[in-house]
C-alpha cells in the first residue's frame, strides 16, 4: 500500500465576522443615550467624521422629534407662522431634581449639633461607613482601631448617629432598625417591640396564631401589632439619592396615535448629523502612497459607520412596526390585552434573524399612549384561553393580582381556589403556574395574607 500527496480545490461557504459586521452590531445594540457617546467616541478618532446638530441643520430649536409629533398631534402642516429664534440650549438635567443622599442629608444635621471635635469625627466617619440603606455595615470595635480611640466613645458617637433623621439609620441589624423606629414614635403598645426582637421570622412566614400561643394573646391583637409594624421603614436610606442615580430614561422609539392608526418614529434628536468631511475629501486628490491610502481607509470608516447608524435606524423602525402589529390590542385597550409573543414571530415578519431582533430590542425603551415600556416587555410567554386567544403572563399576572383583591381577607383565596377562579374566566394554567406567578409578583400565600380580627 502506497501513499500519496496531491492537491484538490473546494468552495465552501462561512460566516466571516468582518470588522465593519462587528461594528455594526455594536451600533444596533446601543440604547440612544449610549449611542451619542459612542458617536462621540468616532468623531475623536476619525478626522473624516464630521457631525453637526439637527438643530442647526433643520435651523429649528426645536429638533426632529418634536416638529415630527407636533406635526402628527396636529394633523396639519407647519402653519405659517415664522421660523422661531433659536432658543438658548439647556440641558435637560437643569429641570431634574436632584436628591441629596443620605451622607449629605445626615453631615448637615451633625453639623447644625453641638459636639466635641473627637465626637464630631467619629460621628462623620461612621456616616461615611452606611450603606445606601442607612445600615453599620462595620463591626465598632474596627472603628475603634482604625481611629484609635476608645470603644466607649465610638458607641457615643454611633448613639448620635442613631438620633438623627430618618429614624433608623445607623442600625446593625433589621431588628435594631425597626426597634430605633419604633421608640422614635413613642407607641405604648409593648407587643411591637417583642415581636420585632423575637418574633419577626414568625411574623413574616404568617405564622400569627402560633405567635398568638407562646404570648397568650390573641391573634387580633398580634395582626394588629404586625400592622403597626408594617409602617415601619426597613431601608430607612433608600428615599435619598445616589450620586449615579439614573433619573430618567430616553425613549429610542415613539409610537403615536394618528386617525385611529399608529406612527411609529425613531428617537434621533439627541444623536448629531454625520457626514463626511468635504474639506478631506477634497485633499484626497493631492495626497498620494502612504497618505492616499490612509485617508481612503478613514473615508470608508467614516462611511461605513454612517451606513451603520442608518441601518439601525431602519431596522429598529420594522422591528417596532412588526410590535405594533402583534400588539395591536395593547396599544389600544392597555396591559391587560398583551398577547403572547416571541422573537422568532417578529424576525420572520421583519425578515432578520432572530438574534437581530434582539440586539435590536435590548436595552430600548418605546413611549406609547400607554406609557413608556421598555420593548422587551412586549415579549413574554403566555397561555391560550378557552377561546383560543393567546393571552402574555403579563395579562394573566394582572387576573391573579385582580382576583387577590377583591378576595375576602379573613379567608383567602388559595393557589388552588385561584386556579379555578381563572378557569372560570377561560385562563387554564396549573396550580404551580400560579404559585409562580404570584411569587414573582410579590405576593403572599394565603396563609399570610389572611386576617385576623
Amino acid at each position: 500500500m502506497r501513499l500519496g500527496f496531491s492537491l484538490k480545490l473546494q468552495q465552501t461557504q462561512r460566516l466571516v465576522m468582518t470588522p465593519e459586521l462587528r461594528q455594526a452590531f455594536a451600533v444596533l445594540q446601543q440604547p440612544v443615550a449610549e449611542l451619542g457617546e459612542l458617536i462621540a467616541a468616532q468623531l475623536l478618532e476619525n478626522p473624516f467624521l464630521e457631525a453637526e446638530p439637527r438643530e442647526a441643520a433643520d435651523g429649528d430649536a426645536q429638533g426632529d422629534l418634536g416638529r415630527l409629533l407636533d406635526f402628527l398631534r396636529q394633523g396639519s402642516g407647519y402653519g405659517d407662522d415664522p421660523t422661531p429664534e433659536p432658543a438658548e440650549e439647556t440641558s435637560f438635567e437643569a429641570f431634574t431634581p436632584r436628591l441629596p443622599t443620605l451622607t449629605e442629608h445626615l453631615e448637615e444635621q451633625l453639623g447644625l449639633m453641638r459636639l466635641d471635635p473627637a465626637e464630631r469625627r467619629i460621628a462623620r466617619f461612621l456616616v461615611g461607613c452606611l450603606d445606601e440603606y442607612g445600615y453599620l455595615r462595620v463591626r465598632l470595635e474596627e472603628v475603634a482601631e482604625q481611629l484609635r480611640v476608645p470603644l466607649q466613645q465610638v458607641e457615643a458617637a454611633l448613639a448620635v448617629v442613631q438620633s438623627l433623621e430618618p429614624p433608623g439609620v445607623g442600625a446593625r441589624s433589621l431588628q435594631e432598625c425597626l426597634l430605633i423606629q419604633w421608640a422614635s414614635l413613642g407607641d405604648p403598645n409593648p407587643l411591637v417591640p417583642r415581636l420585632i426582637a423575637d418574633h419577626l421570622d414568625d411574623l413574616a412566614a404568617g405564622r400569627i396564631p402560633r405567635i398568638a400561643q407562646r404570648l397568650g394573646v390573641t391573634c387580633a391583637e398580634v395582626q394588629a401589632a404586625a400592622d403597626a409594624i408594617r409602617t415601619l421603614d426597613p431601608k430607612p436610606g433608600r428615599r435619598f439619592g445616589r450620586p449615579d442615580e439614573a433619573r430618567y430614561v430616553v425613549p429610542d422609539v415613539v409610537v403615536e396615535r394618528v386617525a385611529g392608526e399608529y406612527v411609529v418614529l425613531v428617537n434621533e434628536s439627541p444623536l448629531p448629523r454625520l457626514r463626511v468631511s468635504s474639506q478631506y475629501r477634497d485633499l484626497l486628490d493631492q495626497a498620494d502612497g502612504a497618505t492616499r491610502r490612509y485617508m481612503e481607509e478613514r473615508i470608508q470608516s467614516a462611511l461605513w459607520f454612517i451606513k451603520a447608524i442608518e441601518q439601525r435606524r431602519q431596522t429598529l423602525l420594522r422591528v417596532t412596526e412588526a410590535i405594533v402589529r402583534f400588539q395591536r390590542d395593547f396599544f389600544d385597550r392597555g396591559p391587560g390585552y398583551l398577547r403572547p409573543l416571541t422573537l422568532r414571530e417578529v424576525a420572520e415578519v421583519v425578515g432578520v434573524h432572530e438574534s437581530t431582533v434582539s440586539r435590536a430590542t435590548s436595552g430600548k425603551w418605546a413611549q406609547t399612549p400607554q406609557g413608556t415600556f421598555e420593548l422587551k416587555y412586549f415579549f413574554s410567554s403566555g397561555v391560550t384561553t378557552e377561546r383560543g386567544e393567546g393571552l402574555a403572563a403579563d395579562a394573566v399576572k394582572r387576573l391573579i393580582a385582580e382576583l387577590i383583591r377583591q378576595e375576602d381577607p379573613a379567608a383567602p383565596l388559595s393557589d388552588q381556589a385561584l386556579t379555578d377562579a381563572l378557569a372560570a374566566r377561560g385562563v387554564r394554567i396549573s396550580r404551580r403556574t400560579v404559585a409562580k406567578y404570584r411569587d414573582e409578583m410579590g405576593l403572599p400565600n394565603a396563609g399570610q395574607r389572611r386576617r385576623y380580627g
